[in-house]
């Protein structure tokens, strides 16, 4: 046949039309975004729920309609098979952690520590048992909604502070919450969904060691590709081979922790600590540093517009207007659980001795940002099977509105408030 419908041909190359699309209104959503000097992470979002509505009304060109289902549904299937986490957020969370530097790490700890872990636990338990309160669903439902709210962005923190002069310390106990409590998260999520399909029958005591396993055998395999990623880095002085090695000791770290049941961020995590602080003082060469710390920089952005790309496609606001009374319930209910979770905190830690200004604490509890890490819990929920069809949609709803309200309207109250604290770096978004 000579003449071939356009969509027809579309459906034969269906990956390449998704990802020459997205790459396009990724780099679209940038160059605005330095126009109007705003986060390009707002941009991203803003597109995304822009073009999904568009491609909903009958106007709208078939080649429009066809992109975005494709890319919907590469969304569902990165989401769906838990390979977003695996591939997107590794690259994020180690090129942040290699700028953090052993001493403001050492300074912060403690508390970072205390909030993603302990704080977890305290927010899941407050944010659920509010929300089961004011919005009606069952105890189990308003706990699994609060769990995958729990973690708060790495990617939307960085992209903040990135641009703001904030002091390294507060910087460093933010980002190390970041990302140590999706891990907490993550077991949370797992333990709740294990005793509701009756897997195990866990009991608090197990809870706890599958809790401290997750962690210190994350730990342990991060330190251990680390060490061995260093050894071989002080014996090998080429760009190219030396940037590759960081891409196995990122992935390599990430893949085995996940295979033993150990949290493969946390790993992740660690192999990006050690890097940043041993590695590339002792075994990396000057011009090798500038190669890999340009590619991270790169992938990390990449990583980033995926993230809140992805987030835009997947906002609904008709579903947001129907379900908006418990979508403001399940905000304030974060809101109220982050508030109960960080100026305790950090109170015990003033009397311990490690005592933060009381902006950092306004500032730590504005930090409290839901984003591509709830989405795919979400995602991992809608598979499970364990509740009702009618309480999944309105958890789905909930989690999205949060993430949502979190982006258009949280972030830029944090930048502009820790702007007019510290001051910008730089006139750029």
């Amino acid at each position: 046949m000579i003449f071939q419908n356009p969509i027809e041909k579309m459906v034969d190359s269906t990956i390449e039309i998704a990802l020459t699309v997205f790459i396009m209104l990724i780099a679209i959503a940038q160059l605005i975004a330095l126009r109007l000097r705003i986060p390009y992470t707002l941009m991203l979002v803003f597109i995304g729920i822009g073009i999904t509505a568009f491609s909903t009304l009958a106007l709208s060109p078939g080649w429009i309609q066809f992109s975005v289902s494709q890319i919907g549904a590469l969304y569902n299937q990165l989401v769906g098979t838990g390979l977003f986490v695996g591939l997107i957020v590794p690259p994020l969370l180690f090129e942040a952690m290699i700028h953090i530097r052993r001493r403001e790490l050492v300074a912060v700890f403690r508390p970072a520590l205390a909030l993603a872990t302990v704080g977890v636990v305290v927010s899941t338990v407050v944010a659920g048992i509010v929300v089961w309160k004011v919005a009606g669903i069952s105890l189990f439902s308003a706990l699994l909604f609060a769990v995958i709210v729990a973690p708060t962005d790495t990617i939307t923190i960085l992209q903040v502070f990135r641009h703001i002069k904030v002091p390294a310390r507060l910087s460093t106990l933010m980002e190390i919450e970041a990302a140590f409590n999706d891990a907490s998260a993550i077991v949370l999520f797992s333990i709740l969904v294990s005793s509701a399909k009756l897997i195990d029958a866990l009991s608090i005591l197990n809870g706890i060691e599958i809790f401290v396993y997750n962690f210190l055998a994350g730990i342990a395999i991060g330190i251990a590709i680390a060490v061995a990623a260093g050894w071989i880095h002080a014996r090998v002085n080429d760009k190219l081979a030396e940037t590759t090695l960081t891409i196995v000791a990122v992935y390599g770290s990430y893949v085995l922790a996940t295979s033993i049941g150990a949290s493969g961020l946390i790993a992740v995590a660690i192999v990006g600590l050690y890097f940043g602080n041993s590695t590339m003082k002792r075994a990396v060469s000057k011009s090798v540093k500038t190669s890999i710390l340009s590619f991270w920089e790169i992938a990390a952005f990449i990583g980033n517009a995926v993230a809140f790309m992805l987030i835009g496609f997947e906002t609904n606001l008709v579903l947001f207007f129907d379900a908006s009374l418990f979508i403001l319930v399940a905000y304030l209910a974060t809101i109220i659980a982050r508030v109960v979770t960080v100026y305790p905190t950090f109170a015990i830690f003033k009397r311990l001795g490690n005592g933060m200004p009381a902006a950092w604490g306004n500032i730590a509890t504005m930090s409290g940002v839901r984003g591509a890490l709830s989405i795919a819990l979400l995602a991992t929920l809608a598979g499970t099977g364990i509740l009702p069809s009618s309480e999944l949609s309105v958890i789905t709803a909930m989690v999205l509105g949060v993430v949502f309200i979190s982006i258009i309207a949280q972030v830029p109250i944090l930048s502009r408030y820790a702007e007019g604290i510290f001051g910008k770096k730089t006139a750029s978004a």
